[in-house]
């Protein structure tokens, strides 16, 4: 079976491409961890929905302050100059169209860049949260997540079978296999694992991969 990116690799590659004094949200899960991995000489200014702007990495293990939490419950360190609103005033931030990128976790990604991060069943989220808000409300939309579900199905898809997060929202995906853009409907293959073809990320994929221009190896380092 071909090697795949660990959770923290996707994150440390979708961080690099975080402008800097970028404005981002980072969704629950997965993407909490871009906060550790800013490149030297670029800040971004991390949001969440609860009412911090401004928080940096998580904090060592046993140094907690619980009053102090992102949107997930997990603990965070503030920065000079973090900023603590009502949540109402930070959801007029997201729908205002002030955060240049938020990036989630993803139960389906369309070729169409339609989103599914919620489900009804069982074991699912059971809500689509803030998350609808920030896929309309921020300027990029950004997900990490596998390639392929636990059981192998793929998770990029011709159309969601799941319930919808946002329509249209999506523009980049950071798989654990490749670094894929949604252009006018299709999928666009930007970056894959050097050890993986084409061929098998196609049969791992389920819509059409689409190749314009130079592909380049997917190269993260061993975190």
């Amino acid at each position: 079976m071909t090697t795949k990116l660990t959770p923290t690799q996707m994150a440390w590659r979708a961080a690099q491409d975080i402008a800097d004094g970028a404005y981002v949200n980072l969704g629950i899960g997965f993407p909490e961890m871009v906060a550790k991995f800013q490149p030297p000489g670029r800040e971004a200014i991390f949001h969440t929905e609860n009412g911090i702007l401004g928080f940096g990495e998580a904090p060592a293990p046993g140094s907690e302050d619980w009053d102090l939490i992102n949107a997930g419950k997990k603990a965070v360190t503030l920065k000079p100059g973090t900023a603590f609103f009502h949540h109402a005033d930070s959801f007029a931030m997201v729908r205002g169209g002030h955060l240049d990128v938020a990036i989630l976790g993803a139960y389906e990604v369309a070729e169409t860049g339609d989103l599914a991060n919620w489900s009804t069943g069982p074991r699912g989220v059971p809500a689509v949260g803030g998350a609808m808000d920030l896929v309309h409300g921020a300027k990029m939309v950004a997900v990490i997540t596998d390639h392929v579900t636990k059981d192998g199905k793929p998770k990029l898809v011709e159309r969601c079978s799941l319930p919808l997060t946002g329509v249209a929202c999506v523009t980049r995906v950071y798989s654990s296999l490749a670094v894929i853009d949604i252009v006018e409907g299709r999928f666009v293959l930007r970056e894959k694992l050097a050890a993986l073809s084409f061929d098998e990320l196609q049969a791992m994929t389920g819509a059409t991969l689409h190749c314009d221009g130079a592909l380049a190896d997917l190269d993260v380092p061993a975190l």
